[in-house]
């Protein structure tokens, strides 16, 4: 609680919450030089809130995200340790009458299974969908594979779509997950700074751990997001 509490690095978190940002874009957000910036979000890592990833499209670009898991847990341990019954428990709020779309570049790996991920998640209660700015021809086998053994979701009939194909929809949150689309083809409501696990190795056998990270974080981030999207005002307010 005294690491989150100061006020510029309250202000970094709540930024964070909403989108990875690099640090430019942090500095414009709370309006403080970069040098003061840097110094905080070094506290922030330092202290397990915060993490940082490479742009996969310009590697001169670094995107931060906070560390969703870790800062529940730290504030679940704060308020326990005030009183017992300030206890949170996540996920009981279910979103209704919400509509989200994932971009990425090929609809193939990261869109489709984070759609398959937040419709399960949901038990259908979010409109959701995902497209590519170059959608490949098939969901790539790997994506296939992990939803289908960690999580039983059979994405077989998916088949990657152009976001010309979703253009006459609107949807409430706009996703990225793919570095180049979100700094190609902004805007959106939030960016997730996701690696693209199809470039991880030369055959499928050998990527598919990157599959199963990747999956793994989508599904902890789209778990944080259900009560953002069952409760908008309250959010913006926050």
């Amino acid at each position: 609680m005294r690491m989150a509490a100061h006020p510029l690095r309250w202000a970094m978190l709540t930024e964070l919450s909403a989108s990875d940002l690099r640090v430019r874009e942090l500095v414009a957000a709370v309006g403080e030089p970069q040098n003061l910036v840097s110094y905080h979000l070094r506290q922030l890592r330092s202290a397990g809130f915060v993490d940082v990833r490479r742009s996969s499209f310009d590697g001169r670009d670094s995107y931060y995200h906070l560390d969703l898991t870790r800062c529940a847990a730290a504030f679940e341990e704060s308020a326990h340790a005030l009183h017992p019954a300030l206890f949170p428990e996540h996920g009981q709020a279910m979103p209704k009458d919400s509509s989200v779309l994932f971009l990425c570049t090929g609809n193939s790996a990261r869109s489709p299974m984070a759609e398959a991920l937040l419709r399960h998640r949901s038990d259908g209660r979010v409109r959701v969908a995902s497209a590519g700015s170059h959608p490949k021809t098939r969901v790539h086998p790997n994506a296939v594979r992990v939803m289908r053994e960690r999580y039983g979701i059979d994405l077989r009939k998916q088949i990657p779509k152009s976001v010309a194909a979703v253009s006459d929809q609107t949807f409430d949150h706009v996703i990225t997950l793919c570095d180049k689309v979100r700094e190609v083809h902004s805007p959106a409501s939030a960016h997730w700074s996701l690696p693209d696990p199809s470039a991880a190795a030369d055959s499928d056998r050998a990527s598919y751990p990157e599959f199963i990270s990747v999956a793994t974080e989508l599904d902890t981030r789209i778990r944080f997001l259900l009560p953002t999207l069952a409760h908008p005002a309250n959010t913006q307010e926050d």
